[in-house]
């Protein structure tokens, strides 16, 4: 069966997503049908339903805004959506688009703790598990973590010498600077071989109110990994980066250190692969 959008449904939404964009300072009826694209006649009828339900209100200066019906329907939904909900959604579609293992992080004490995890359907994949912690200079996720840190404030981070996972773990702080520095110009954040000689990551910082909140990343086996799938699996990660972002402004979390606050607590643990 064809399935087409219902022309008024897509309507009524357009006008609340408008609204919504739009915040205090709401927009006249010419302004709303402008920003749709539909004639006036043809919304006025919408109009007065929508504020005739309080799910729009008309101000004293004629411009219309959000009401309280759409208030209360949006506080309704927001208590059955977690953050880790909303993270856990776009990981997934990750996955979706890479066919590997995707994982969400936070720093906490210099390392990286774990806080979800989407797998991967291929046979041979990344073995973790959320509350695992390891040091957060030998992984993707790691440094993006720690890339809006100075050379100084990486050093008070670490005193003692960095302990390495690998041969391939980064050696020092000033060359954990230097790797941080470059992959903020690339845009992403890559580790080949620090934290299990077989696996290769990818990652992205989640920036929130000007601060980097999390990270999420991808983990491929060295032998899945071609130039091609690099590409792709970039490209999901800032497409995962850029709606979460967005998603984080319109919950209006305030709270920058929501993720370290509710789970600082989670023991540490190791990794393995398969």
């Amino acid at each position: 069966m064809v399935y087409s959008q219902h022309k008024p449904t897509l309507r009524v939404l357009d006008i609340m997503q408008s609204l919504a964009a739009a915040n205090d300072e709401g927009l006249t009826l010419t302004e709303i049908a402008t920003k749709i694209d539909v004639p006036k006649s043809t919304i006025v009828p919408i109009i007065h339903t929508l504020r005739d339900r309080d799910f729009i209100e008309q101000k004293s200066n004629g411009k219309y805004v959000i009401g309280i019906s759409m208030f209360l329907i949006g506080s309704a939904s927001l208590q059955n959506i977690s953050l880790l909900d909303v993270f856990k959604k776009e990981m997934k579609e990750v996955v979706a688009k890479t066919s590997e293992t995707c994982q969400l992080g936070i720093l906490v004490n210099g390392d990286i703790l774990y806080l979800a995890k989407e797998d991967s359907a291929e046979p041979i994949r990344l073995v973790s598990f959320v509350g695992k912690r390891l040091p957060a200079y030998s992984t993707a996720l790691g440094k993006a973590l720690l890339s809006c840190y100075s050379l100084q404030e990486l050093t008070e981070i670490y005193k003692e010498p960095l302990k390495p996972v690998t041969d391939k773990t980064c050696k020092d702080v000033e060359q954990l600077y230097r790797e941080c520095s470059q992959s903020k110009l690339d845009g992403y954040f890559q580790e080949a071989g620090e934290i299990s000689p077989d696996l290769t990551c990818f990652a992205v910082p989640i920036r929130h109110n000007d601060k980097i909140i999390a990270a999420v990343s991808v983990s491929i086996p060295i032998f899945r990994l071609t130039e091609e799938k690099k590409q792709i699996t970039i490209q999901a990660l800032l497409a995962a980066q850029q709606t979460l972002e967005q998603n984080l402004r319109r919950l209006g979390i305030t709270d920058s250190n929501v993720f370290l606050n509710s789970f600082i607590s989670q023991p540490s643990q190791s990794i393995e692969t398969k």
